[in-house]
């Protein structure tokens, strides 16, 4: 608290002011919207009248957090260099362009079609399965917690480096401000204020880059060509140097790619921004649109950590977490407004992450789990309180494990994002495009995916030297982009197998 009130008394009065007008126009977006949620499907979907812009804004701000400009930053920033600006170009072309291409149109006419309002609920109906159900239903709302709780703690890491406000008052005050606007507003305010964060994270990024060329750790071109030469190009190497394969710099590159790109096609609080898509026009405009987000802020998150090792030519004894706050105190060309708009830009991309997480995870256990199995009858109005009570019961949980740091932030997000994955993208895809995709390959993708995580949890902890029961999961977790990359291969495998294995026994069975 005393480095709060220094930093107030020494100037840090702008950088608080830039937070005050960013809390109000949040607050004002959640009560001007509130009408617009004044059914279940206004507030779980925006009555599907989303334009290209906002759903866009919405993909985008949902797909970059906290995690991404703190955590994975700083991480690869330190272990790739300059390689690491191609996890964000890959993010553009594979999880922004190609994902809007082959997914949208298809899933907002099928989910139309189908009156489905989230992922567990297309797969009920497009697979004639209420047990499935359940089944994706209970996935999401335990996995959704830890990638809920990385957020957090992005936010917490950064909002106490720049403002010198504790860390645990910084998830506090930003899992209230979430909780209160997504409770009014919905998902109708969620895309609203998703605009306006979109377009601050894209004037934070701006800035902040070109601050960073401009600090003399950096110098611009020379920053460059030090990072060339001291073995951390364009170009990660090959070479493990004595370690295993998969501790190579270029190895470890692929995997993240393969992770943060293609795992965005089947995670559902990505995936729910196409549900809400208002008409054609509007998904050709998204396309376009999300993609050049998606260079801007991912390919500029990427780029500015990759300045960590002119910074920290050592791996801190501390880790990678606040590796990137460091970096933005560091530079002297960063007054506290500039700050201020950076920690704005964070809390952008965090807040519009964690109101769809929110919205997701409360939707599923409402509306798949009650409605769909312990009460059928429940009254709309009823189970919209519901809807809005749980939003803010996850977002409260979620910050509460976030300040307990359960787990190490990029750890926590990785092993999340890849199950998810993993147990959904066979499925969801083959579902949208596959006649004779059933069940049978979704039951299939689901239970092998959970088993696959946990076996090589334990194998990758045994090979990396874990030798009690803690060493292992906790040295296997580490190995999370490969296992979700692993998990993901499988679902794309398995499905197709397991769906016509399993239509040729139901068809034997029959004729019996």
């Amino acid at each position: 608290m005393v480095s709060f009130l220094l930093s107030a008394n020494g100037g840090g009065w702008s950088a608080y002011l830039i937070l005050a007008l960013y809390i109000v126009a949040m607050v004002a977006v959640s009560i001007i919207t509130s009408k617009k949620a004044s059914s279940l499907d206004g507030f779980l979907l925006g009555n599907r009248g989303i334009g290209g812009w906002m759903s866009a804004f919405g993909y985008g701000t949902t797909y970059f957090s906290a995690v991404v400009f703190i955590g994975y930053a700083g991480t690869f920033g330190m272990s790739l260099g300059l390689g690491a600006i191609w996890i964000g170009l890959a993010n553009a072309i594979i999880g922004s362009l190609l994902a809007w291409l082959v997914l949208a149109k298809r899933t907002r006419d099928m989910t139309q079609a189908l009156d489905a309002k989230t992922m567990p609920e297309f797969f009920e109906k497009r697979y004639d399965s209420k047990y499935l159900k359940l089944y994706s239903a209970i996935v999401i709302s335990i996995f959704l917690i830890p990638y809920s709780t990385s957020v957090y703690q992005g936010i917490g890491y950064i909002c106490e480096a720049v403002l010198g406000v504790p860390f645990v008052w910084c998830v506090v005050i930003m899992a209230v401000l979430v909780g209160a606007y997504l409770f009014v507003g919905g998902f109708f305010a969620n895309a609203v204020s998703n605009f306006i964060q979109g377009i601050i994270m894209i004037i934070g990024v701006i800035i902040m880059i070109t601050l960073m060329l401009m600090a003399p750790q950096v110098n611009g071109i020379e920053g460059l060509k030090k990072l060339t030469e001291a073995g951390y190009g364009l170009f990660p190497s090959a070479n493990a140097n004595g370690g295993f394969w998969f501790d190579a710099p270029g190895v470890q590159l692929i995997f993240n790619i393969l992770l943060t790109s293609v795992g965005i096609w089947a995670v559902p609080q990505s995936v729910q921004k196409f549900y809400a898509i208002k008409n054609d026009r509007a998904v050709t405009q998204g396309t376009v649109i999300s993609t050049i987000f998606a260079l801007i802020v991912g390919g500029g998150a990427y780029f500015n950590g990759t300045f960590a090792r002119l910074f920290y030519p050592e791996m801190p004894a501390e880790g990678t977490a606040n590796i990137i706050p460091n970096i933005l105190l560091n530079n002297q060309l960063m007054n506290y407004a500039v700050l201020g708009i950076i920690c704005v830009l964070v809390l952008s991309a965090s807040m519009s992450t964690l109101s769809s997480l929110a919205l997701v995870s409360a939707s599923t256990i409402s509306v798949d789990i009650y409605k769909g199995y312990a009460k059928k009858d429940v009254e709309e109005k009823k189970l919209r309180i519901m809807v809005r009570i749980l939003c803010f019961f996850f977002v409260i949980l979620s910050a509460v494990l976030a300040i307990l740091e359960v787990d190490a932030i990029v750890t926590l997000m990785s092993l999340s994002w890849g199950t998810l994955s993993g147990c959904f993208i066979g499925p969801y895809v083959y579902g949208l495009y596959w006649k004779k995709s059933n069940k049978y390959g979704a039951y299939a993708s689901i239970t092998a995916c959970l088993l696959l995580t946990v076996i090589l949890i334990f194998v990758f902890g045994s090979i990396t030297g874990g030798t009690t029961f803690g060493s292992l999961i906790s040295l296997g977790i580490k190995k999370s982009p490969m296992i979700g990359v692993f998990c993901m291969a499988q679902s794309l495998i398995i499905t197709p197998i397991a769906c016509v294995v399993g239509e040729m026994i139901e068809n034997k069975m029959g004729k019996k």
